[in-house]
Parts: C-alpha cells; structure tokens; sequence
C-alpha cells in the first residue's frame, strides 16, 4: 500500500510541476508577444538584419526600401532613429552609389528634405511596386541588372499626387541585390494629378 500511495504522490507532484511549468511558459511567451507587439514600426523595421535576412529579389529590395522612407517620411522618429534608418538604407546601397553618398552629407540633406515634408504636410500614402513579371532583368557590363518602376500616392493639403520611380539594381559579389540608383519617371501634363 505505501508503494502505491508513493507513487500516486509522485505522479500527482509530476503533474503539478508540468502544469505549473506549462503555465509559466505561456505566461513568458504571452509577454514575449505583447513586447513585439508594442514595438514601433520605426523598431520594426530597424531590427531587420540584412546580414541574415537580405530581400532575395529586386522586387522584395525596393519594398524593404520603401518601408524605411515611409519610416523617415511618415513617422515621428528620433534623431537617433532617423541617423540609423538612413545606414539601413545605405545597406541596401550598391558600392557605387555609396561612393558618390558620403553618409554625413546623406543624411544631413535627407533630414532637411525630410522637415520639408513635414513641413508642407506630406505624406506616403502607398508604394505599389512592380510585380515580379515586371522586373526586367538584363546584363550590362558583366553585371547582372534589374529595372522596376514603383508607383507612390503622396497626400499634401488634402490632394493626392501620384510620383512614379524607376529603380536599377545590380547584385554583387554576394548576390545580393543593391540599388544602383533611379530616377523619377512621373508623367506629367493634364489629368496627370
């Protein structure tokens, strides 16, 4: 009889540490998910590491880049949090584009530009960039290339405007794509707006 009654108390004690255990671990998991709820989109978008998780296609580049402008355009960010976006960006940067885009200047004409907006009332209201059909991939001096346009709706005093860009990226050593520059593509004249 005492081994019995040994044993149901050992079974019974096994159960409690399991339950409590299980319970502790749903607890910890809960606050590990209101924590990354509670993070900011300028976080969000920070905590990206490009070393381990780069975008795999031309198309994924420019979202991720777009995310990081509508972070320093549409959002009220610390002086902090706008000098690390903007080393975000830059790693997505091809070596040539970073060569003639010193980081301090960089940043210094992008935080005036970006004062002008909030200034004026801009906003990003959307990015559509291309589908990946669209993606017109070629060679060009032994480097692989592609070209997408990307459309953006921009708000200011209560009026939508439509900016379309195009962007060229080349990939690298790595095989990483990198944008290599754009230029601005928008169709003017009238019913344009």
């Amino acid at each position: 009889m005492k081994k019995a009654t040994a044993r149901t108390t050992i079974v019974i004690v096994l159960l409690v540490v399991a339950v409590v255990g299980y319970y502790a671990y749903l607890a910890n998991k809960s606050k590990e998910s209101k924590a990354e709820a509670s993070m900011t989109v300028v976080e969000t978008t920070l905590s990206r590491d490009l070393t381990k998780d780069y975008p795999p296609t031309p198309k994924e580049v420019i979202k991720y880049y777009n995310e990081i402008l509508r972070c320093l355009y549409n959002e009220d960010s610390t002086e902090e949090e706008v000098g690390a976006l903007v080393v975000k960006m830059r790693e997505l940067y091809d070596d040539d584009l970073l060569a003639v885009n010193e980081l301090g200047t960089q940043h210094m004409l992008l935080q005036a530009e970006i004062d002008d907006w909030k200034k004026n009332g801009r906003r990003y209201i959307s990015f559509n960039p291309a589908s990946s059909t669209d993606v017109d991939t070629y060679e060009h001096n032994g480097y692989s290339c592609a070209k997408l346009t990307c459309g953006y709706a921009i708000m200011q005093d209560g009026r939508n405007y439509q900016l379309s860009l195009v962007y060229v990226l080349r990939k690298d050593a790595n095989k990483h794509w990198k944008i290599f520059g754009w230029r601005d593509d928008t169709q003017t004249g009238p019913g344009t707006e």
